[in-house]
């Protein structure tokens, strides 16, 4: 384009960024962003939700936060695609509080999260042992009018395992049972307890007070 005395736009910087994105290049990706301003052009929403999603899958979750802080910055709002990325960026590099951070960030810009932004923190939550947000999530989903699949159970029911809470990760393969969900060998906790069972007490009962969720208080916790 130089060659021929054509200049770039935005569009065209977009593309390219976006090319990057899908190569996985973060590294291209940013280097384009950073070309835009030097040629004063501004990046637009589009340009830093490509930005972000190429940190993202070269997992770089500190990089994806720094361009949604500077979205703020240049007068920019973040939507639901910008947030999603950032929280799957931090679920990929582990970073359970700075996901959870993010979806408390959206709602107060008035956003709704999506399936995408639940199952990425609940992900994180799990990678991080961190049971009772996990739950939480799973709570607000329902209460978002969100059904969980059987991949978001799973990071709950694993992030019970990790946390040893046998009652709730039984709680919620029931609950799989309920919404027609058909457990796998990945939803199914490994625990001492599992064949004992009995006396467990419902899902709501055993996160306290990080959720509300639909689970009934008085059901059983031993799966059929």
């Amino acid at each position: 384009m130089w060659e021929a005395k054509l200049e770039p736009t935005v569009i065209s910087y977009n593309a390219g960024i976006s090319a990057c994105e899908k190569g996985e290049q973060w590294q291209p990706a940013l280097a384009l962003l950073s070309a835009m301003w030097e040629a004063k052009l501004e990046p637009t929403v589009i340009s830093y939700n490509a930005g972000i999603s190429a940190c993202e899958k070269g997992e770089q979750w500190q990089r994806a936060l720094a361009l949604l802080s500077e979205m703020w910055e240049v007068k920019l709002e973040p939507n639901v695609i910008s947030y999603n990325a950032g929280i799957s960026a931090c679920e990929k590099g582990g970073q359970w509080q700075p996901a959870l951070e993010l979806l408390s960030e959206m709602l107060e810009a008035k956003l709704e999260p999506d399936i995408i932004s639940y199952s990425a923190g609940i992900s994180a939550c799990e990678k991080g042992g961190q049971w009772q947000p996990a739950l939480a999530l799973l709570s607000e989903m329902w209460e978002a009018k969100l059904e969980p699949d059987v991949i978001i159970y799973s990071a709950g029911i694993s992030a019970c395992e990790k946390g040893e809470q046998w009652q709730p990760a039984l709680a919620l393969l029931s609950e799989m049972r309920e919404a027609n969900l058909e457990p796998n060998s990945a939803t199914t906790p490994r625990s001492p307890h599992v064949g004992t069972a009995g006396s467990g007490s419902g899902l709501s009962r055993c996160t306290g007070n990080w959720g509300r969720l639909r689970w009934s208080p008085t059901a059983s916790a031993t799966p059929p």
